[in-house]
């Protein structure tokens, strides 16, 4: 009799996951675990564009983060670039300091003139700290400033964990950082893409021929993922004694890219296996869902008392989402406008928000912004515009 009951309860229990697995599930899904064995001491996976974290071990863990931190350096250079602050062929004085900077270096000779693009190659192909010096000074006036910039951005990027103290990353005790925080600075230069253009190139055997004194450079890439691993682009390695092997790695097939940060691995291979195995997860097993790019209009409001009538409203950013594949959710996507504005208002000034809920749960929300300035109309151009509503109507 006992056995009998025994086995009878074994059978419900196996009938309620049977009932489990087959209409509780979404359709398609499958249940795996993702536990993969990891040597280095912090690592985390992402997709850039939700941010959203797939995988993390140990990511708030400061740690020394070697060259890893010429993402910031080459992050901050991109955004003057944007601003047209400075320019790629403007020519770079090389100081006496930045040519006594060892380690990954491209051999600059103080008093070297050379353009900021190709100092900008050095520092993402070769990690070069001779060149990361060089635009340091160039851009701020001394290592410090610079590194007074670089801090200041990473506390706008969230990066609460992150103290650096030059461009380069070679090693100082005060100078750390995070996985997760590798991560955001990441997530930011991957929406610059002229940062690829020097990101992805494998070798160059006659890089700086007769730019420097010291004659030709043979560059070669220090990521080898970019050849090795399918559709990778960038981003940076980093190595130092005290930091380990290290590497932030991006790969974009079609829509879909990911973001891998290896944090001191014990050896060279073993962040790239690392890294690797965390973007082969990502692929195998989620896909991006764009809904709206940025900049993409939606929608055109009347403006009250402005010097134009009406406006046009864009995203501000991509709206995206990340799904498990064969995942099947029921989203609604929802604006939230008001039915006219008033002038004064500003290029990219915040007039609303696109929301994509499922059920009462906000999965993604993001701003919808004004396309461009509005001022206040003037008197005569009301006046002119009521006398036109007057004639217009009979009035």
């Amino acid at each position: 009799m006992k056995v009998k009951l025994i086995n009878k309860a074994y059978l419900i229990f196996s009938l309620a996951m049977l009932f489990f697995l087959l209409f509780l599930l979404p359709a398609g899904q499958t249940v795996q675990a993702f536990n993969p064995k990891i040597h280095a001491k912090a690592a985390l996976l992402m997709e850039p564009e939700t941010g959203e974290i797939i995988f993390a071990y140990n990511e708030h863990e400061q740690l020394y983060p070697a060259s890893i931190t010429k993402i910031m350096t080459l992050l901050l250079v991109m955004e003057d670039l944007n601003k047209g602050e400075i320019k790629l062929e403007e020519q770079v004085v090389v100081s006496e300091r930045a040519s006594s900077m060892g380690g990954s270096e491209i051999f600059l000779s103080a008093g070297d003139v050379v353009d900021l693009e190709s100092l900008l190659i050095g520092i993402t192909v070769g990690s070069a700290n001779d060149a990361a010096v060089a635009v340091a000074e160039h851009l701020a006036g001394s290592v410090e400033a610079f590194a007074e910039r670089m801090n200041r951005r990473a506390v706008e990027l969230g990066m609460k964990n992150t103290n650096f103290v030059n461009p380069t990353g070679l090693h100082h005790e005060k100078h750390v950082t995070t996985a997760y925080d590798v991560a955001l600075m990441s997530k930011e230069i991957i929406k610059h893409p002229l940062f690829f253009n020097w990101s992805k190139i494998w070798m160059d055997e006659n890089f700086l021929e007769g730019k420097i004194k010291s004659g030709k450079v043979y560059l070669s890439n220090t990521n080898r993922l970019i050849f090795d691993y399918r559709h990778c682009d960038g981003l940076k390695t980093g190595f130092t004694r005290q930091s380990g092997h290290s590497i932030s790695a991006t790969a974009k097939r079609e829509n879909t890219r990911f973001l891998a940060v290896i944090l001191n691995a014990p050896s060279s291979q073993v962040r790239y296996e690392e890294a690797v195995n965390l973007l082969n997860h990502g692929f195998a097993n989620y896909e991006y869902i764009p809904l709206a790019e940025e900049k993409e209009k939606i929608a055109r409001l009347p403006v009250e008392k402005g010097h134009i009538t009406a406006v046009d409203v864009l995203v501000n950013e991509n709206l995206s989402m990340l799904l498990k594949k064969g995942e099947e959710i029921q989203y609604t996507t929802e604006t939230f406008l008001p039915k006219k504005l008033e002038a004064p208002l500003s290029d990219g000034s915040t007039i609303g928000k696109i929301k994509v809920t499922a059920g009462e749960k906000i999965l993604r929300e993001v701003d919808l912004v004004a396309a461009e300035n509005i001022r206040k109309a003037s008197l005569p151009l009301l006046f002119s515009r009521y006398l036109k509503t007057w004639l217009k109507f009979g009035y």
